[in-house]
């Protein structure tokens, strides 16, 4: 039966990954094969008996997925790292892999697996159930993984093969097919690329949030002596010259909730605390700091600029409005 439909598929044209395995045989080879494991967390049923794919999903999860959590982060993380450095470091490639580069699909795709196997979920919606992504957040995921996949698929369809890179001579051709339109000042290309641009911008910002909830997510596991040491090393103390901010961990976190709501150049003073302190990023204040890029406008702009400027200088920073 299986050579028969794969001969079937063949025919079609269609390039068809296959095993056949019971699931035993999955399940033992999922334990030293990261790229097994990432198709087994993608299966879905098409047909066949409901029972046994039933089974191999209840049986992953609790023999190979349970344990492993922390281990396969690390692992499709490291894919990633390894995936940029193939394909460009910059998101803002003049002709980017729209699959395999920074703020690409794949990148989407790392977040979506990663997130199923950690917090052991089925579905997008549960992630948020979870308190990873925001209901917002989750719908800018979809909406760029969308884009993203009618970017690929008409690459695809244009050059007749398996094209992942965007190159330059049929940007404008692409933008034609998705609609896009001359606008005063912006060809139609020029608004594609933007868009394009734009849409890998949220994907690294998704990417922060949802590394930021992984990292607070795995603190909580921390076993025994281990989880008391850390819970005394995480005592957070004041940061000399604001209120804002303070030091938790090391790490410049944000005081309370509010802290960029309440004055939005502070989402400008984190930074500068955090060079002048020698300090990274604690995942909340990263988190917060990304979900608050919209209160950055053309209000806060002009009617701050001056406000702005005074407040950064009285704190040792050179500002021009």
């Amino acid at each position: 039966i299986v050579e028969y439909m794969l001969y079937v598929l063949w025919d079609l044209g269609l390039k068809v990954g296959h095993a056949t395995r019971n699931i035993d045989e999955c399940l033992r080879q999922s334990r030293t094969d990261i790229t097994i494991r990432t198709s087994i967390l993608e299966a879905r049923f098409l047909w066949g008996e409901q029972k046994l794919y039933d089974e191999l999903l209840q049986r992953f999860d609790r023999e190979v997925v349970r344990t492993t959590g922390p281990e396969y982060v690390q692992a499709k993380l490291a894919e990633r790292d390894e995936r940029h450095a193939k394909a460009g470091e910059s998101r803002y490639l003049v002709e980017p892999n729209v699959k395999d580069g920074k703020g690409g699909l794949r990148d989407l795709q790392t977040l979506f697996w990663i997130g199923k196997y950690f917090y052991r979920v089925r579905t997008g919606e549960q992630l948020v159930d979870k308190g990873v992504f925001t209901g917002t957040e989750y719908r800018e995921f979809q909406k760029a993984e969308d884009f993203l996949w009618a970017v690929r698929c008409h690459m695809h369809f244009l050059t007749g093969k398996a094209e992942e890179r965007l190159h330059f001579d049929i940007q404008r051709e692409i933008a034609e097919r998705l609609g896009y339109t001359t606008h005063p000042g912006l060809s139609a290309v020029e608004r594609f690329m933007k868009h394009y641009f734009l849409v890998a911008k949220d994907v690294g910002d998704l990417t922060r949030i949802f590394c930021a909830a992984l990292e607070e997510e795995q603190a909580k596991h921390v076993p025994g002596f281990n989880r008391i040491f850390l819970t005394f090393s995480r005592r957070k103390r004041k940061l000399a010259g604001t209120s804002d901010f303070l030091v938790d961990n090391h790490r410049i976190n944000i005081a309370d909730d509010l802290v960029f709501e309440r004055d939005p150049v502070n989402l400008l003073r984190l930074f500068w605390f955090a060079d002048r302190h020698g300090l990274e990023f604690h995942p909340d204040a990263l988190k917060l700091l990304t979900r608050s890029l919209g209160l950055v406008g053309k209000a806060l702009r002009r009617d701050e600029a001056e406000r702005s400027g005074q407040q950064l200088q009285r704190i040792g920073v050179k500002f021009q409005p």
